[in-house]
């Protein structure tokens, strides 16, 4: 059965810091590209960070360059978003997704995780 499973959201004070996982299941990760998305409540949903199949390549939203970093360790199936300074604007459900190639528009991916809710506030 193909899966991704996210772990690792909680609630956490601004200016903290929180590491996603993204394990996969089921199918053969080295062959994906990997994207973060997130999605708040009344709003849609948007891509944050991509990864390429190798690692070699990442893209990040604007919202979060310079505070999160994308990282994938194809051995253990799993990718890795690294959240440090994290703001109230955050606050989402976080996602993600496996598709052929980097990128942040949702139509590019194929298999979706159920998601993980992630929550900052003092």
């Amino acid at each position: 059965q193909l899966q991704l499973v996210e772990s690792g959201g909680g609630l956490v004070q601004p200016g903290g810091s929180l590491r996603l996982s993204c394990a996969a299941s089921g199918f053969t990760l080295d062959y994906y590209a990997i994207g973060w998305f997130r999605q708040a409540p009344g709003k849609e949903r948007e891509g944050v960070s991509c990864i390429n199949n190798s690692g070699d390549y990442t893209h990040y939203a604007d919202s979060v360059k310079g505070r999160f970093t994308i990282s994938r360790d194809n051995a253990k199936k799993t990718v890795y978003l690294q959240m440090n300074s994290l703001k109230p604007d955050d606050t989402a459900v976080y996602y993600c997704a496996a598709g052929p190639s980097c990128s942040v528009s949702i139509n590019f991916y194929v298999y979706w995780g159920q998601g993980t809710q992630v929550t900052v506030s003092s």
